[in-house]
């Protein structure tokens, strides 16, 4: 092979780290190292340790993470400050976080589990969610201890405080309970899939178990400690935002109440119109990364010469250094047949860096196509190096997809791929459409005669055998020499193996005598395939692309329909889909078949603490009104498409969204049971009333925790989150909004059943 750095002669030097090892400190040892080295090269020499360090995407994405955490947990101290208004109950409330937090963290490390980018963005998605227990807690005490003040009679404070707490301690257990198991699909993903959001989904699940634990023990006694002595508990105006908040409520809702088939046909069209929207979404597997790193594939023809692909390689680094943003660059042209990843010389691998720019990454990505595609006869295949590997694992080819052309005839093959690669280059979208190069080469074709070879007493395979080692050459042993191992290999001389005269005259032993080789086998040159590659024992030809400017199952979709309109394959000859499409189809059954089992379950659950399975599909409800809002947030924010990390989103929402239901339909509960209240309107105004302020805090304290995912996509370490954080952003917004007006409305309207069950002295005639 040939390597070359900025269009200087180099050498590069790969490390790969074993399974388990921490790249970060890999890296520093081996920056360590390779500066002792530095100092001992000759003059002229020097060595470059920046080519491509997969840490600094690491590190990189760690800190954007973590800068996500930290604004997260200022914005729900913002939304807590506003709606207590007293420094106590907040600080009581954003206990639950670093107490969530650490634990979580003491967790990982007793369970050796290692803290990265996923964990971390687990917890960066539970952030806003960590608090909810403890908002549910600390607001009915201290509305429960300010309600004690203006009494008549007042109780002990703690007795309030143990009251209260009781109260709502039933909502505070079931909803994580929900949010858990609704997460729990994630952990039987399989594959790449799970490999990402398996360690997000622990993360996750573990932060929202913790904080139940301290919302069950520390937020009580801290509450019980700081409460009683307040000021604020003398006053008994809640707040303007609380006054707003209730009475703006309360006027939607008797709004509602009074136009109850123009309320349903709005919350059906809404409903209508997400579904409508989610049919029309793009769909692909993975959100593209940004590793801040390329990695770009240049294949000449077969049988090109190590020299030619060196030029060529020299003029693709000349091309990719006018690009702006392009730090070095540096080309690997061939491997050796002993590294791990073999290369023919017609193969040139060039890596390099960018430097942030004003530019988009869809801009850069297209002027480094567009300045490669002036070199003729070249394939180029552009990626990055995380993606080329998760792309690699997938297919088997270092691209987005992979058209896979199975056939006997090697004719037929090479005929139904390249008009396959014809009709991808023609599809919109699709860009560095390859074809795997199959082509005819000059070759040394021995045929044996059976009936020569009989004659002369020869053993085919012998004949053979002795023909391969004479043209393509046997190792006979190892000669080892100043500590280095060098094969010693019988073989005819270069110029023996060039004269088609002089291979016949090869002599060939066998029992009867030593004869020609060409008196028992006709001996030609002619065109033979210079690769064969076989797949479940079958002969095939890969198409690889990569889709560009629009959703990845559009583009595939689309060249399907344009295959299937033109001519048929040629006979015998079929065609497979690998790749991305082929793993997000998978990935998405699999992950709706759980997700409905999480659901059953999720209702199942309801039915237990509620009692009644006419309360659990009530409370269910917040499901579609909670898509509303994601269908949204994927148009608006998500770029229009569906992928894995979206439907991740939306199985987290669909747990985060049933809490607002159980809080309300917990507390009409309550009040009838413990409270002497009666299954009348007058009971569900004031318990809508007393429920919307926690109801809204705990739906925005998640929502705004995840704002600095929201609009922060693009950064490092976020390209995952972002889907995840958009769908549960926006299904909160309409999920939280709605709700405050149809779970009353669908309570009243046909909780009786529910209530004569579980509440009869609720519908019973006053004395």
């Amino acid at each position: 092979g040939d390597a070359g750095l900025d269009g200087a002669p180099a050498g590069l030097l790969a490390v790969q780290r074993q399974p388990g090892a921490d790249t970060v400190a890999l890296t520093r040892a081996i920056e360590r190292a390779t500066e002792e080295a530095a100092a001992r090269l000759p003059a002229g020499a020097f060595i470059r340790g920046d080519l491509f360090r997969q840490s600094d995407f690491i590190d990189r994405a760690v800190a954007n993470v973590v800068e996500s955490l930290r604004d997260g947990s200022l914005l729900v101290a913002l939304v807590l400050i506003l709606f207590l208004l007293n420094l106590r109950t907040t600080a009581i409330t954003l206990v639950a976080i670093p107490l969530s937090l650490l634990t979580t963290l003491g967790v990982f490390g007793l369970l050796g589990l290692g803290i990265n980018t996923l964990t971390l963005g687990g917890l960066a998605v539970a952030i806003g969610e960590l608090v909810d227990d403890a908002i549910v807690d600390v607001e009915n005490v201290f509305r429960r201890l300010r309600e004690n003040r203006q009494s008549a009679s007042p109780r002990p404070a703690a007795e309030v405080v143990v009251a209260a707490s009781r109260e709502v301690r039933g909502s505070i257990v079931i909803a994580p309970g929900l949010v858990v198991l609704a997460f729990l699909p994630l952990l039987a993903l399989e594959g790449v899939e799970g490999r990402l959001f398996a360690p997000l989904g622990l993360a996750y699940i573990a932060a929202i178990l913790l904080s139940l634990l301290v919302s069950l023990t520390v937020t009580p006694a801290l509450c019980a400690l700081l409460l009683p002595g307040l000021r604020r508990l003398d006053h008994p105006d809640p707040g303007p935002l609380v006054r707003f908040v209730q009475s703006l409520q309360g006027r939607v809702l008797e709004a509602a109440k009074s136009r109850p088939a123009w309320s349903a046909a709005g919350v059906l069209a809404l409903l209508a119109a997400a579904g409508w929207g989610a049919t029309r979404l793009g769909r692909e597997f993975l959100p593209s990364l940004n590793e801040g790193a390329y990695t770009v594939f240049l294949n000449a023809a077969p049988g090109t010469s190590l020299a030619e692909s060196s030029r060529i390689g020299r003029q693709a680094e000349a091309l990719l250094r006018e690009v702006p943003e392009v730090r070095s660059v540096a080309r690997l042209t061939g491997r050796a047949e002993n590294d791990e990843h073999v290369l023919e010389a017609n193969v040139s691998e060039l890596e390099f860096t960018l430097a942030p720019s004003g530019r988009s990454r869809a801009e850069v990505d297209a002027d480094i196509r567009a300045r490669l595609a002036t070199l003729p006869g070249i394939a180029v295949g552009l990626g990055q190096p995380l993606s080329h590997r998760i792309d690699h694992v997938l297919s088997g080819v270092q691209a987005q997809n992979a058209i896979k052309v199975f056939g006997d005839d090697l004719p037929a093959l090479r005929e139904a791929a390249a008009r396959v690669g014809d009709v991808l280059r023609s599809t919109p979208g699709m860009v560095d459409v390859q074809v795997e190069a199959v082509t005819e080469l000059p070759q040394v074709h021995v045929r044996v005669d059976p009936v020569r070879y009989a004659a002369a007493g020869h053993n085919p395979a012998d004949v053979a055998r002795q023909a391969e080692t004479a043209l393509r050459g046997r190792v006979l042993g190892s000669l080892f020499r100043q500590g280095r191992s060098h094969d010693l290999v019988l073989t005819l001389d270069g110029e023996a193996r060039a004269d088609l005269a002089a291979m016949a005259e090869l002599p060939v032993a066998s029992p009867r005598g030593i004869v020609p080789l060409g008196a028992v086998a006709a001996l030609e040159i002619a065109a033979g395939p210079n690769l064969i590659q076989r797949e479940n024992g079958l002969r095939r030809i890969v198409v690889s692309a990569n889709a560009a400017g629009r959703d990845l199952v559009g583009a595939v979709d689309d060249a399907r329909a344009r295959l299937a309109a033109g001519p048929p394959l040629p006979p015998g000859v079929h065609l497979a889909i690998d790749g991305q499409y082929a793993s997000q189809a998978e990935a998405r059954l699999r992950l709706a078949a759980l997700a409905a089992l999480a659901v059953g379950g999720v209702r199942l659950l309801l039915r237990v603490h509620f009692g009644s399975w006419r309360l659990a599909a009530q409370v269910l409800l917040n499901l579609p009104l909670a898509l509303i809002g994601a269908v949204l947030g994927a148009w608006v924010a998500g770029g229009g498409v569906l992928s894995l990390a979206t439907l991740v989103g939306c199985i987290t929402l669909a747990g985060i969204a049933s809490r607002n239901g159980i809080l309300m339909v917990g507390h009409y509960l309550h009040l009838m049971r413990h409270e002497g209240e009666r299954f009348d309107w007058q009971m569900v105004r004031r318990g809508s009333r007393e429920r919307s302020v926690p109801v809204l805090m705990t739906a925005v304290t998640a929502a705004l925790a995840l704002l600095p995912l929201v609009l922060g996509g693009d950064q490092p370490g976020r390209e995952i989150l972002h889907p995840v954080a958009v769908v549960i952003f926006f299904g909160l917004l309409s999920s939280t909004l709605l709700d405050l007006v149809v779970t009353p409305l669908v309570f009243w309207h046909f909780g009786r059943p529910a209530v004569a069950k579980l509440v009869p002295q609720a519908l019973q005639n006053p004395n």
